[in-house]
């Protein structure tokens, strides 16, 4: 019997135990589903929110006032107030930052705003941002309709507005929004601009409910509370291998500007804009090997399900066994034989487990955020190997039991 016919009568016996061979591959199937359905979705959110952050710009930092923190090491309940960043302040550091880079002005004016057309308005959830003339460039903001504000409306503070997407659904479902009037926190503002609509890959809204106004304007309109606007800075350069040197320089024209003293920490943070994404490759990194682990452990369970139902194969088979090594079988082709068993009953569970997985993956994933049908061809691999050692791990002992069996004993079974 050469290695061809043994691989033959192999498929004879799968197809002639067709019911055994599907309960058997179910087995396998479902493991390799739960590691690579895990695998599969952790790199699906992965890349939906890989998307999202990236957004933000990966060649760009923020400037922000930095926030309260304790004294004198956790023994006093006195906190230290930064001030925050003033208009004249963000002015400065733009003349000293632009010609090296594009440097972004922006200030919240208002998170929580109702806005009103002539017929209807919104929940108050509206988010109005005043913005120079890099705002959109620097957030990754893109028009749908209309245009971004002239040097003339940016330099003397007009009331026109861009909305996003949402907003526009809202206050106007069957006209166009463009050159429409839109009133808020007291003042009449003019359409010029819809933003794309962004989603809510992050269980916000993004860019949806937002609305820009010029930033000269945003400093006009009187706000409840302090009123007082604090100044966001985003710095965005050309070439992102320079980013940190940038930030540096960027570090040391701030401190200058703030006044900040020698020896004194930095009233303001910096942050740069692909942090997000550094963490979330550390936290996805986890994820992997805990997804890894639980399929290992489904896996290994399978393995042994397939190990007894093999060896329940070599009992019902022993006549057939003794048959064959009357025949001229050698011990060496009967393991063979059912160790190829094994290893295709496997490899058939492995498909359709890494098909189901990878649906399975891609539909969790889809429920965190939108994104692409990913096809994760390392873990496809990855399980397809782990299935042929599955099968030769499992199939062995049975296998080798078999071989080993006497022919004159064998053909006596009943």
């Amino acid at each position: 019997m050469d290695q061809l016919e043994n691989i033959r009568e192999s498929i004879r016996a799968i197809k002639s135990n067709l019911l055994r061979t599907v309960l058997t591959g179910l087995i396998i199937s479902i493991g390799i589903m739960s590691l690579v359905g895990i695998l599969t979705a952790v790199d699906g959110m992965k890349h939906s929110l890989n998307q999202t952050f990236s957004s933000l710009g990966a060649n760009s930092f923020d400037i922000r006032k930095k926030f309260n923190s304790g004294g004198n090491g956790g023994q006093s309940r006195t906190e230290k107030v930064y001030p925050a960043i003033t208009y004249d302040q963000a002015i400065k550091y733009k003349e000293l930052m632009g010609t090296k880079s594009q440097v972004s002005l922006s200030a919240n004016v208002s998170g929580a705003t109702v806005v009103k057309s002539a017929t209807d308005k919104t929940n108050p959830n509206i988010n109005v941002i005043a913005g120079d003339e890099f705002y959109l460039a620097g957030q990754n903001l893109n028009l749908e309709r209309g245009r971004a504000f002239s040097s003339y409306e940016l330099e003397l503070g007009s009331n026109v507005a861009i909305i996003g997407k949402e907003i526009s659904d809202k206050l106007f479902p069957k006209t166009e929004p463009i050159n429409q009037y839109i009133t808020f926190l007291g003042r009449r503002f003019k359409i010029v601009g819809e933003l794309e609509k962004r989603g809510s890959s992050m269980g916000g809204s993004g860019g949806d409910r937002m609305i820009l106004i010029p930033l000269e304007t945003g400093r006009q309109i009187p706000l409840t509370g302090n009123g007082t606007l604090t100044y966001n800075i985003k710095t965005s350069i050309s070439r992102p291998e320079e980013l940190t040197y940038v930030m540096g320089e960027a570090t040391g024209v701030m401190r200058n500007v703030r006044q900040d003293r020698l020896g004194q920490e930095e009233s303001f943070e910096i942050r740069r804009s692909d942090s997000l994404i550094q963490s979330l490759n550390e936290i996805s990194g986890y994820l992997k090997m805990g997804g890894f682990i639980i399929g290992f452990i489904t896996l290994l369970g399978a393995s042994v399900g397939l190990m007894n139902i093999m060896m329940v194969s070599v009992n019902e088979r022993t006549r057939e066994i003794g048959v064959r090594k009357a025949l001229g079988a050698t011990a060496q082709q009967i393991q063979q034989q059912f160790l190829i068993e094994a290893v295709v009953i496997c490899i058939l569970g492995g498909i359709v487990g890494i098909f189901l997985g990878i649906l399975m993956g891609n539909g969790i994933a889809s429920l965190i955020g939108e994104g692409g049908f990913i096809v994760p061809w390392i873990w496809v691999f990855v399980g397809l190997t782990i299935c042929v050692l599955v099968g030769v791990l499992s199939g062995f002992y049975p296998a080798r039991r078999a071989s080993k069996l006497d022919p004159i004993e064998s053909l006596r079974y009943e």
